[in-house]
């Protein structure tokens, strides 16, 4: 395996399917080098215009990785979700090339094992990612929620009416209802920092961090 750091050079992005693309293009508009790779000749027209380096390849063959310099790349996004099999050959093949980071989608919780079992470092679910987040939002009223491992959570939720007009440090949310109020965005101003002294306006906004349950309730209040 390489001991070169992971955030040296570019990225390739495998499979130019509709998160592939989404994914590509998304790391492009950070400025990030991206390399996309797909065996698909009508995928690699219809994103030529809009990525720098797209090329139609099989990228289950080490070989041809090789020869398109993605063993000089720190970080590799397999992407593929319609084969298996082209999957899983996908990751063998890097990890031949000695990549220090490999992020590869997995469609299934076998498919998942398999992926780290062969040698991806980081494995994603993004339709399950995505659903359970869309769940939260549409039962609660949170604005926006993020769930991390061992039931921690972070929202964007509207302030509730017992919390305006007194600062945080008398209301004090992280004893009375579990959260600590990490960002607020007051009437016509832009998100920061909240602190002890922070007032809030009907109509604010705020970012809190708690667990999941302790979120959702804090979200809940009127």
């Amino acid at each position: 395996m390489s001991d070169r750091s992971p955030d040296e050079g570019g990225i390739v992005v495998i499979g130019l399917g509709r998160f592939g693309c989404r994914l590509a293009g998304s790391l492009a508009a950070l400025d990030h080098e991206v390399l996309a790779i797909d065996r698909n000749a009508e995928q690699v027209q219809k994103w030529s215009a809009q990525l720098d380096r797209v090329v139609q390849a099989d990228a289950t063959e080490e070989g041809v990785l090789r020869q398109l310099g993605v063993a000089d790349l720190g970080r590799a996004v397999v992407a593929i979700g319609a084969s298996v099999e082209a999957s899983v050959l996908t990751v063998l093949a890097l990890v031949e090339l000695g990549l220090p980071q490999i992020w590869a989608r997995a469609t299934s919780e076998k498919h998942a094992k398999i992926l780290g079992s062969v040698g991806a470092h980081h494995v994603i679910f993004p339709e399950a990612e995505t659903g359970e987040r869309v769940a939260h939002l549409i039962v609660s009223r949170m604005l926006d929620f993020i769930e991390f491992g061992d039931n921690f959570a972070i929202a964007k939720v509207r302030v509730p009416q017992v919390l305006l007009g007194r600062p945080l440090r008398e209301l004090a949310p992280a004893e009375h209802y579990g959260v600590r109020v990490v960002g607020a965005k007051l009437p016509g101003e832009r998100f920061r920092y909240a602190s002890d002294d922070t007032v809030l306006a009907p109509g604010s906004m705020l970012i809190v961090e708690g667990s999941i349950d302790q979120v959702q309730s804090f979200a809940a209040l009127t």
